[in-house]
């Protein structure tokens, strides 16, 4: 396989044109492909080598929030232009020779925090060591599974209308609570961004409305869907000249959610592509976001325990089919049993972030709740965590993720 974008692990992203960390129709291209070409793209973990392989989470407390994400590219497509759908096989993902391990950070309230932060306000760590398809942490005693390999983020170039939409509607979103913290969007930020091969004045001049990466949009970006691994192929939205494909922020594994924020097991990797283009593929399909379809290749684990949430929050308090604060509750049902076992609930919060744990709305018409589930497989504990007459066994104890000093 081809590589056509190769990273350097050992240096700053920031002094690799090949990498950009925000959103701007005018980023140049860093290499071009045609239809019908397979390639390889290498690419950094989502925030460029900030956390460490060690037991401190002083490093998740402090990383820089607002440099991430780092991606490779943008990939310009000999032929796409606006009103195209760009199709995009993912034919392989894997682990870079130098960086053979992940992470996953509960992140803390100032910097970002995460679905369950009002009861997990301080940042947590935990690191992962890859055994082939497989994953075990010394943080997360008696827990080992398969991963399902993806991309968080990836997506085309924003058209400068596109770009202008977004910076007005989070705009006006920030403005209505601009103290919040954590804040309710990522608006633009110049002074950490970095703009690929754009340079001096015009670099400048172009990060102060470029778009973070935050959040997914109309174009795909950070949308993490743990099903995106390799034998899926996505339809993406084409907004400029070339269509402008970039990608990072792989996952070794994830649950739905990624609810610690920082919740999937992160990691350097490769992806294995292959592009194609629809001609006027947007309006022929009524396509605004991106579609996907999913892998033939899944781990079979065909045995859960479904715990439920409904739209009545910590407090009692009645909310109308609210399906966010029924998916809290579920998480936090799971986390209530699985310290049962002698978990901490850090280390359960972190395990709904990481295994492949499958989140659904389940029921969203029956006033006044919404019903989510979450459906967590038994078979990644190496004991038995599914009920029974004698009640629950503890079969961890003595270990937590990694805190802060």
């Amino acid at each position: 396989m081809k590589t056509l974008i190769k990273i350097d692990l050992k240096s700053p992203p920031e002094t690799q044109e090949v990498i950009h960390n925000r959103w701007h129709p005018d980023i140049p291209m860093v290499a071009y492909v045609k239809p019908g070409d397979e390639f390889r793209v290498e690419c950094v973990d989502w925030t460029g080598g900030q956390i460490h392989n060690d037991d401190s989470a002083n490093d998740v407390r402090d990383v820089d929030l607002s440099k991430v994400h780092y991606l490779s590219g943008p990939i310009g497509v000999e032929g796409a232009e606006p009103g195209d759908l760009l199709v995009v096989d993912i034919l392989d993902i894997g682990v870079l020779p130098d960086f053979e391990w992940g992470f996953t950070g509960i992140f803390a309230r100032q910097n970002g925090g995460g679905l369950l932060v009002d009861h997990y306000p301080d940042a947590r760590k935990a690191c992962w060591d890859f055994h082939g398809v497989y994953t075990s942490s010394r943080h997360i005693p008696k827990v080992e599974f398969a991963g399902i390999m993806h991309p968080g983020l990836i997506g085309c170039l924003p058209s400068k209308q596109m770009l202008d939409i977004w910076n007005k509607r989070e705009g006006e979103l920030f403005a209505t609570d601009p103290d919040r913290t954590p804040p309710l969007c990522a608006l633009p930020y110049e002074p950490t961004a970095h703009m690929g091969r754009m340079k001096g004045a015009e670099a400048k001049a172009a990060a102060m409305e470029a778009a973070r990466t935050v959040p997914p949009r109309e174009h795909g970006g950070n949308c993490d869907i743990k099903n995106l691994t390799r034998g899926s192929k996505v339809f993406f939205p084409v907004y400029v000249k070339d269509g402008g494909l970039s990608m990072g922020d792989i996952h070794f594994s994830q649950g739905d959610g990624e609810i610690t924020f920082c919740g999937a097991i992160e990691m350097a990797g490769y992806l294995d592509l292959r592009v194609q283009v629809i001609k006027g593929g947007m309006a022929k399909y009524g396509i605004v976001n991106p579609i996907f379809m999913p892998s033939p290749i899944q781990p079979n684990y065909t045995k859960h325990l479904i715990f439920e949430g409904i739209s009545v929050d910590e407090s009692g308090k009645q909310h109308y089919l609210d399906a966010t604060v029924a998916y809290r509750m579920a998480c936090l049902n799971a986390i209530e049993y699985m310290k049962k076992f002698g978990y901490t609930g850090e280390q359960a919060y972190a395990i709904l972030g990481t295994a492949p744990v499958e989140g659904r709305i389940s029921g969203i018409v029956d006033i006044p709740n919404a019903c989510a589930t979450l459906y967590l497989p038994t078979e990644i504990f190496k004991f038995d965590i599914t009920p029974n007459a004698e009640g629950p066994t503890v079969h961890v104890g003595g270990v937590d993720l990694a805190t802060t000093h």
